[in-house]
């Protein structure tokens, strides 16, 4: 037989990247703006934030993304209220279908927020240095030994993240098939996963037990574990504390509440033991977060 080869067409093509980042802010962040020779998407992953694109004020919430065009003056400003986590990544793409994308802001879903995170993931992996550093102007490679594909991997999901926004956004819909096979179901966990990770938001306030997950869950130990195994790599009470001190990381990027009331709030025996565990996940005791975060507030003022 007389094979034939088909070079595969290509759409969207990222020639490089600049910077990438995900941030943790506190509730009085302000960024005075800057304009630069290429493309930058910012995403609300927690809180709202108002962007100034060009001569345009835009207020963003949770699941926002708005680009910013090359040369395009852009700030970010957070409300006073709500500290705001944001991804941040920019990239060069001379594809003609990014003229779409100028001054827009889209909603992400479940596919895209996915993307994101795997960029994130990538990263971390293929970057020496902080990503939460929005002062640092050049992105290190790791050295030693690096993670195989990682860096191809972060061009793949900025491509993929910007096909399906396109798609989505300016194109004709396509059909979505009901099950993909052979991929990570990313942003499509089980009912069974979505009732837990409700049950322990609903009571983060509180110290939970694998007994009382699956009572009150009406999941069985064995498929409790093997869900968060799954998804996180982690235990369920281990992935419970994660979110805690998570949420405690937001409570002090808030400015509203002492570490005592925050260690309270949140079911803790004790500050000391917050104080712990805190660290144990973090690196930091809650008061060098603290001071860690206000210094990127302030660097800028």
């Amino acid at each position: 037989m007389a094979y034939k080869r088909t070079l595969l067409q290509t759409s969207i093509a990222v020639q490089s990247v600049i910077s990438i980042h995900y941030f943790d802010y506190m509730s009085n962040f302000s960024f005075s703006g800057e304009r630069h020779d290429f493309w930058e998407l910012l995403c609300v992953d927690k809180g709202e934030v108002n962007v100034m694109a060009g001569d345009c004020q835009h207020t963003l919430k949770r699941g926002s993304i708005i680009f910013h065009q090359p040369n395009e003056f852009h700030n970010v400003l957070a409300n006073g209220k709500s500290a705001p986590s944001l991804v941040v990544i920019a990239f060069d793409c001379h594809s003609p279908c990014m003229e779409h994308f100028k001054r827009k802001i889209l909603t992400v879903q479940d596919t895209e927020s996915a993307l994101l995170a795997q960029i994130i993931i990538e990263a971390r992996h293929a970057f020496s240095g902080r990503l939460d550093n929005p002062y640092q102007e050049e992105l290190i490679r790791s050295l030693g030994s690096p993670v195989f594909g990682a860096e191809q991997l972060i061009r793949s999901y900025l491509e993929e993240l910007l096909i399906h926004l396109y798609r989505r956004y300016f194109a004709n819909p396509l059909p979505v098939p009901t099950q993909i096979t052979g991929r990570p179901r990313l942003g499509h966990p089980s009912e069974a996963y979505n009732r837990v990770i409700r049950y322990m938001e609903e009571h983060i306030n509180q110290q939970l037990t694998i007994e009382v997950l699956c009572r009150s869950t009406l999941v069985s130990r064995s498929q409790l574990q093997k869900l968060f195994q799954e998804a996180h790599g982690c235990g369920v009470i281990e992935f419970f504390t994660l979110m805690k001190i998570d949420t405690a990381k937001q409570m002090i990027r808030d400015n509203q509440l002492n570490f005592t009331q925050i260690s309270d709030r949140l079911g803790y025996t004790s500050i000391h033991y917050f104080s712990r565990q805190f660290k144990k996940i973090t690196h930091m005791t809650p008061s060098e977060y603290a001071s860690s975060i206000r210094s990127l507030s302030d660097k800028d003022h």
